[in-house]
């Protein structure tokens, strides 16, 4: 089934276009978490990745009925090495199984069979048979078009081929974006522009029946006169949009991604759902070790002030 199906199906059977970063930090994690697999381990990257792992899953266990998507950041498991990357296999394996989608967040770009090495990685790819053969096996991936079509074909053939979906980088969330691309070009077009001229020609290819293709767009919600403009030169792509809550983003800020009929957009946050303990609106209510039930609840009330603003469209 077509990746842009897939998440608009999940998106209106929960009413709800968030997803939940998995950023873990070993501060993040409860104090029971880490002693139980540090106590005793002569492996302090092993014990960091299961700590990383049981976090995860409690994370997943309480929200996976109520969000339609996950997005691991890969930096936070490849710098415990062999371990950290069975981790994030493990996690990517454990919210398929909860029904849910995986975003893989790597921002992977390089050319020719490196870029197709990058695809087969995290997408997946198909044998001699046409049996789907996957490594780490996410839905989506970030990716860096900066290289062209030569680092993009790669992955769009396996969006139209395999059923999976890219989110390109085109105004990204950091304060520093805009010193490359909010730079003019001769034909008057930012680079940004330009990066979403790109995306909507790529996706042409991979369209589903929900009116979306398979090639969506990154665009931070701390930009959020950008993120209106580029709602309507990119009419047929997803826009994955970070930023909201822990880096000031608002649901009337993220609000400007959606189409008219509140579709379009997928809403991350991280910091703010693994960490909702701390929230002024949940700490008095949970304590660290509790911090499943401070997500679910912080998830709960991000899809309710989302879908508040979406109604308003």
């Amino acid at each position: 089934m077509n990746f842009s199906d897939r998440l608009a199906e999940q998106i209106r059977l929960k009413n709800n276009p968030t997803v939940m970063g998995l950023d873990p930090r070993l501060e993040y994690i409860p104090a029971s978490i880490k002693e139980k697999h540090f106590s005793g381990n002569t492996d302090p990257l092993k014990a960091a990745a299961d700590s990383i792992l049981e976090f995860n899953k409690k994370l997943i266990d309480a929200t996976y009925d109520i969000i339609p998507a996950v997005k691991p950041q890969l930096a936070y498991y490849e710098m415990y090495g062999p371990e950290g990357l069975r981790a994030l296999y493990e996690t990517i394996l454990y919210a398929r199984e909860k029904g849910l989608l995986v975003i893989s967040d790597g921002k992977r770009n390089d050319i020719g069979s490196t870029a197709e090495a990058y695809a087969a990685a995290y997408l997946g790819k198909t044998d001699a048979g046409g049996k789907p053969v996957e490594a780490f096996g996410a839905d989506a991936l970030t990716v860096n078009a900066y290289l062209g079509i030569d680092g993009i074909k790669p992955f769009t053939d396996l969006c139209e081929n395999n059923g999976k979906g890219i989110f390109v980088l085109v105004k990204t969330s950091n304060p520093s974006s805009g010193q490359l691309q909010d730079l003019i070009l001769a034909d008057g077009r930012t680079i940004y522009e330009a990066m979403a001229d790109l995306v909507e020609q790529w996706g042409s290819t991979s369209m589903g029946q929900c009116g979306y293709s398979s090639v969506g767009a990154v665009v931070g919600a701390t930009y959020p006169k950008q993120l209106m403009e580029l709602r309507k030169r990119m009419p047929n792509a997803w826009i994955l949009v970070p930023g909201y809550g822990a880096q000031g983003g608002t649901a009337a800020d993220v609000a400007k991604a959606f189409d008219k009929n509140g579709l379009g957009a997928v809403i991350n946050a991280s910091r703010s759902l693994m960490c909702a303990w701390k929230l002024e609106a949940w700490k008095a209510a949970y304590s660290h070790e509790e911090f499943e039930k401070a997500a679910r609840a912080e998830a709960q009330r991000m899809r309710d002030d989302i879908n508040k603003e979406r109604e308003n469209i």
